[in-house]
């Protein structure tokens, strides 16, 4: 066919046989991509061009393609003029609206396409003006009702412009109008929520380094562009996965509170943490809500947000079928996936608009007006009402120390300039180090304690002078909620503290540490609990396995330094049964393998009877009304799965956090088989020694995680990376 149509091209012929060759000729040489045959047929159209049919402007189109492509292969400015101004000629024979093929529109668009294109292999005020110029031409005859992919392409070059103009020349109109036309793309419906909060982030970026006034109202759009984005995903996979396809989004809570401090707004950056944070979590808590006060008011109302509240948790811990590991890069199923996924989709917009329309109707109700809203600042520092909280905003814009106090605004603690790199280098070197070396190796260990020592200068002693200052007594309790790198740092144990009497000290021998991962999380561990019985009763999950050798001393230690003050049951049992037995027990011990998966963090889990395995996601879709407390004594249960978002939490600890357990001890890493026997001989004769009574078991832990720790530490001599490793979180 090619060979046929270069033969017509130099034979006689003319009208549409001449103008079918031509278009055959140019895809055939484009589709080569080699230059040698875009030149030949290039000359042969040339040389045919002028036998075509007047009015045609086929031909005229398929010379100017032909002439952008060889422009952008050797970037020779004549092909960039002859091409512009076929394009010109296309466009300017046609009237205003023509959609024949080619049409006026896409004639504009290309000549603004070669132009941007010129301006890129020559950059100088000339070749910008003249793109900016091209650019805004072809916007005005576009119309995004009827190619609004073209609409978008076209303000992105006009936004790069704009951007590069003000750069070079600081004219404030060009910054406006490339914020106006991020404020724009945003607000087109056809947009998909990915792209949404790309343009949001570009937004902020832009508004935040030139200290343009929309500097707010970015973070805002921004902040609601990442909810927007989750109402798209039905389900806990696709939510994460949406997160992590838009990786600079995951930045903006941290760097909107950063912007708050700086403008000396810390409630309000305190409220943006929040509500940019753990984003997965705090939409399932939203949906087990606490309605009682509702149910006995309006009972009907409480009845029919509760089904809809379950039938969307249901639909969120579920997976689509077809949609296992088919994601795309903006967090959706594979084409293969897609019918599955959409069903699911209407289904869950379904439920989300009964659920918006019915909390509409109960906000009007007197007494009821902030339900389900997002929490004051008010209700925020509640969560410390047991003791000080502590938050670490991580930022490359501006880091933060925020101390939270129940009854005085919230402080600054002063932090060095360099705090934000040397915390990505401690977290850099732990992390580096245990790819390298295993756990119990000698690098692993000196790179732990340089870690520690550099956190208690960077951390630790600006917190304690602080809390000094504060007259907050020392070995009283207070709660750590990190941020970015500071998930995966050791905080407790910070150290060691130089003392007058040379006896090494860390950080959790002077004020006892807890992690939370958001304040709301804290403030749901302390709601009222359902009333039962007291002594309670612990269940012991120790499936048998040949590997952990331990796991037969560990049970017995349990149940002797317990003794018939509780009663103790211990199961090998499927996951289905295990979390069914939990049920019935408010205290729970797990010494079993915990194990990760590389970029599924919700099938972290631990290993049960013969193998079969109880996940994250699988302890998520538990409920628990009376579960107090549970030790993890298991690898990895604190820890995130690599190729997850640090600020989301996902992990096994903060799982049973969220099924119902008010306090949870777990493991940053693997944790040694023997340390499961000894450490729960002194936790439990901590925390069932009478010494508090009147507070709940739960309450009790961190000190009784302390306390075993330091007799870990003291009495066995362990090394330091296995009594760095128990961490608490919760109330």
């Amino acid at each position: 066919m090619v060979a046929l149509c270069r033969e017509l091209l130099i034979s006689d012929i003319s009208g549409d046989n001449l103008v079918d060759a031509i278009v055959i000729l140019t895809d055939s040489a484009l589709d080569t991509g080699h230059v040698e045959a875009i030149d030949q047929v290039l000359e042969l159209i040339r040389e045919a061009i002028s036998r075509c049919p007047a009015g045609s402007h086929t031909a005229s189109n398929a010379l100017a393609q032909i002439l952008t492509v060889r422009s952008a292969m050797n970037s020779s400015i004549g092909d960039s003029q002859e091409a512009i101004a076929l394009f010109d000629k296309i466009a300017t024979s046609q009237p205003l609206g023509d959609k024949t093929n080619p049409s006026r529109s896409d004639a504009l668009y290309w000549a603004a396409v070669v132009a941007n294109s010129q301006y890129i292999s020559y950059p100088n005020l000339e070749n910008l003006e003249e793109a900016m110029s091209r650019v805004r031409t072809a916007l005005v005859d576009s119309s995004p009702e009827d190619n609004p992919q073209l609409t978008q392409y076209l303000e992105k070059f006009k936004k790069a412009r704009l951007l590069i103009r003000f750069l070079l020349l600081r004219h404030q109109e060009d910054l406006d109008e490339a914020v106006l036309l991020l404020q724009m793309s945003i607000d087109y419906i056809c947009m998909n929520p990915p792209d949404k909060l790309r343009d949001a982030c570009s937004w902020v970026a832009i508004a935040r380094r030139f200290s343009h006034p929309s500097v707010s109202t970015a973070y805002e759009t921004a902040m609601s562009c990442m909810q927007t984005s989750l109402i798209f995903a039905p389900t806990l996979h696709t939510q994460h996965a949406h997160l992590i396809a838009v990786e600079e989004a995951n930045k903006i809570p941290l760097e909107y509170a950063s912007y708050q401090v700086q403008t000396g707004r810390l409630e309000e950056a305190i409220q943006t943490l929040e509500r940019g944070r753990a984003l997965l979590w705090s939409e399932m808590r939203g949906l087990r809500t606490s309605i009682d006060q509702l149910s006995s008011a309006h009972p009907a109302l409480a009845t029919k947000l509760t089904i809809i509240n379950q039938d969307l948790e249901t639909l969120m811990t579920s997976i689509p079928p077809g949609s296992t590991g088919d994601i795309d890069e903006d967090g959706a199923p594979g084409e293969a996936g897609m019918d599955a996924f959409s069903k699911f989709l209407k289904k869950q917009r379904t439920l989300l608009n009964e659920r918006d329309a019915l909390t509409s109707q109960i906000q009007g109700l007197p007494g009821f007006e902030n339900l389900l809203k997002m929490p004051s600042f008010g209700m925020l520092r509640s969560a410390a009402s047991r003791g000080p909280v502590i938050i670490i905003n991580h930022c490359s814009l501006r880091s933060d120390i925020i101390l939270v106090l129940h009854d005085s605004p919230p402080s600054l603690i002063p932090i060095t300039e360099d705090f934000y790199h040397r915390a990505n280098e401690l977290a850099d070197r732990l992390s580096d180090t245990r790819k390298k070396h295993i756990l119990e190796s000698m690098q692993y260990r000196r790179a732990l304690r340089y870690v520690l020592e550099e956190l208690y200068e960077l951390v630790g002693q600006p917190v304690i002078d602080k809390l000094h200052d504060l007259n907050i007594p020392e070995r009283s309790r207070i709660w750590w909620c990190p941020t970015s790198v500071f998930c995966s740092l050791p905080l407790h144990a910070m150290g060691p503290i130089q003392s007058k009497d040379k006896v090494k000290r860390y950080f959790s021998d002077v004020y006892i540490s807890s992690y939370t991962p958001t304040l709301s999380a804290l403030i749901k561990s302390r709601e009222p609990s359902v009333e039962t019985s007291d002594p309670p009763s612990l269940l012991v999950i120790a499936p048998p396995d040949t590997s952990l050798v331990g796991v037969g001393e560990e049970i017995e230690v349990i149940r002797r330094t317990l003794g018939s003050s509780i009663d103790i049951g211990v199961l090998d049992a499927t996951p289905k049964i295990t979390t069914e037995s939990l049920r019935h027990h408010r205290l729970a011990h797990f010494t079993c393998h915990g194990i990760l998966e590389e970029g599924k963090p919700f099938e972290a889990s631990f290993i049960l009877h013969g193998g079969k395995r109880l996940t994250l996601l699988d302890i998520v879709r538990s409920r628990l009304p009376t579960a107090e407390f549970a030790f993890l004594a298991a690898c990895h249960t604190a820890e995130l799965t690599g190729g997850s978002i640090a600020d989301e939490a996902l992990h096994l600890t903060a799982a049973m956090q969220h099924c119902g357990f008010r306090s949870v001890v777990g493991t940053m890493w693997a944790m040694a088989d023997a340390d499961g026997r000894d450490l729960a001989e002194h936790f439990y004769s901590s925390m069932f020694s009478g010494r508090d009574k009147g507070i709940p078991y739960y309450e009790r832990s961190a000190e009784a995680l302390r306390d075993a720790v330091q007799k870990l530490r003291r009495e066995k001599r362990v090394s330091i990376e296995r009594w760095v490793n128990f961490v608490h979180y919760g109330a």
